[in-house]
């Protein structure tokens, strides 16, 4: 790859605040759009006359389409520039939320969605880019900290707004909302970027890599999502989306690795913190967002939440995360950030583990505790994972490998979401059955149970409706307890994956010199 020209100085002042917040703003609405509909999916399958698991596909949407977009980014940046890229992005993102907001079918909603998830597919890379680019690189970690408070505090404000506006509102507000946060954060970044634009280069459309790109990812997303409805490899559809996702990723890469002016740049995987970092983040990522989407629907389909007190349970998550991510931001160029990621999977395990020991006797504070200490991992999670991922990368690489490690991150997430709901859907079934084979008459306890109900006034087929909704409560219980038990154990099995990387020597962006 060519040398760039030399980067533009680090802002100052009040520019380099205005810059941070403008930034911060964008990316804080779009990772909001995220898990803002998480909580509000009952609302919107039920307007919109699906079920809650056709609903999961509003979630699903943006996601395959933010993830075949974020790879993207390197290159559309050399085409476009970072902030004529980036402005574009942010104003496309809230025409498509306006849209979204006024979708009167779940199939246009779907549509709207993949629109809005693949124009929002640079902002998050571009923002990281830029806020890097904003802050001297001795400061790079408070950058990353100031960008990882944002991308914090969204996903926990996410299913508090959206509750809120779920339930006092109407969920087109939870779209809406998007416009007037987007449209200033979009002329704040104008005004103070613009004289900071980035050289273009007019390099060949990679068509055919595009093409693939397009056609493996959403081939695996649509296989992980419909799986679960068409019985997974017992039916041919799922076969066939499984034989094209791995046909169209061999020889995706076989195109990318040889292609003159790839699409993706696939060489950023031989620097061995690029690949361990990323590996690292998206495993996590796609254990904590899996588990970020199941607990809401655990508390608002069988412990009888509203869908915002479920939003405040997941709200602490915030609290220590923002208090410890500048401490962690700014200790990083002196602390080993391998022992602070450690850290944050030994809590991550520790949370887990707590979450497995619920009953559907759990009360709102116990339920609540686990997600407070959950603060403390998310603040060691991302500022010391990005910091290893990019480290040493010359500048003009960092566009391209925020966008890939970002792929890998979001597609992390989509593929633990669509896993873990199926889990958790057979493992229910499967504990329901076991559980139904007591009810019988050879049971003293159950015909003792059933009894009772009718000496209460209750006709024997509404005891048995009764017990049979008492079982399927158990028995999602009893799944959704070995679903955190597997992720606390397979947190601790990562923690090795960061050690394969070394500890950077330089922060992110300031391999410019070794570079020249």
């Amino acid at each position: 790859m060519s040398v760039a020209v030399a980067a533009p100085p680090p802002l100052t002042g009040s520019a380099r605040v205005l810059g941070t917040l403008a930034l911060s703003a964008a990316t804080f609405m779009n990772v909001l759009d995220t898990s803002i509909a998480n909580v509000s999916l009952p609302a919107i399958a039920g307007d919109l006359g699906v079920s809650p698991v056709q609903g999961t596909w509003v979630i699903t949407s943006f996601a395959v389409a933010n993830a075949i977009a974020v790879p993207l980014t390197g290159w559309l940046t050399q085409r476009l520039g970072q902030v004529r890229l980036f402005v574009a992005s942010v104003l496309l993102f809230v025409l498509c939320s306006w849209l979204c907001g006024l979708a009167p079918n779940m199939t246009l909603l779907v549509f709207f969605r993949v629109l809005q998830g693949f124009v929002a597919g640079p902002m998050i890379p571009l923002s990281q880019t830029l806020l890097l680019s904003s802050y001297p690189p001795a400061m790079a970690g408070l950058a990353m900290a100031m960008w990882s408070i944002t991308t914090l505090v969204a996903p926990i404000t996410g299913p508090l707004l959206g509750g809120w506006i779920t339930d006092n509102i109407s969920w087109p507000w939870i779209f809406f909302i998007n416009v007037p946060v987007g449209l200033v954060a979009a002329a704040g970044t104008w005004a103070i970027y613009r004289k900071r634009e980035t050289p273009t280069r007019r390099i060949p459309v990679d068509a055919i890599g595009l093409a693939l790109l397009v056609l493996w990812v959403g081939a695996l997303q649509v296989m992980l999502d419909k799986g679960k409805e068409l019985d997974w490899f017992a039916s041919p559809q799922i076969v066939a989306l499984a034989v094209t996702a791995v046909v169209g990723f061999v020889f995706f890469l076989a195109w990318e690795l040889t292609e003159e002016h790839p699409i993706v740049d696939l060489s950023l995987f031989r620097v061995r913190n690029f690949w361990s970092g990323t590996l690292a983040t998206a495993v996590g990522y796609g254990l904590f967002f899996a588990l970020v989407v199941i607990l809401p629907l655990w508390l608002q389909q069988y412990m009888g939440y509203t869908a915002t007190l479920a939003g405040m349970i997941l709200a602490p998550t915030g609290v220590l995360a923002i208090v410890l991510a500048p401490v962690v931001g700014l200790t990083i160029n002196r602390v080993d950030p391998r022992i602070y990621v450690s850290v944050s999977f030994v809590v991550f395990a520790l949370v887990m583990w707590m979450r497995s020991l619920f009953t559907t006797q759990t009360d709102f504070v116990t339920i609540m505790v686990p997600t407070v200490i959950q603060g403390v991992a998310v603040a060691g999670f991302f500022i010391p994972l990005v910091t290893i991922t990019l480290s040493g990368l010359h500048p003009s690489r960092i566009p391209a490998a925020a966008g890939l490690s970002n792929f890998a991150r979001l597609t992390a997430g989509a593929v633990g979401t669509s896993i873990s709901a199926t889990m958790w859907e057979d493992r229910t079934a499967l504990h329901h059955a076991q559980l139904s084979e007591h009810i019988n008459p050879a049971s003293d306890t159950a015909m003792q149970v059933l009894n009772q109900l009718q000496a209460m006034g209750y006709s024997h087929e509404q005891a048995l409706g009764l017990v049979d909704r008492l079982l399927t409560q158990q028995a999602n219980m009893i799944s959704t307890q070995e679903l955190f038990w597997g992720s606390a154990l397979l947190f601790i099995v990562l923690i090795p994956i960061v050690w394969l990387a070394r500890r950077p020597s330089a922060p992110p962006g300031a391999g410019a010199a070794g570079a020249h």
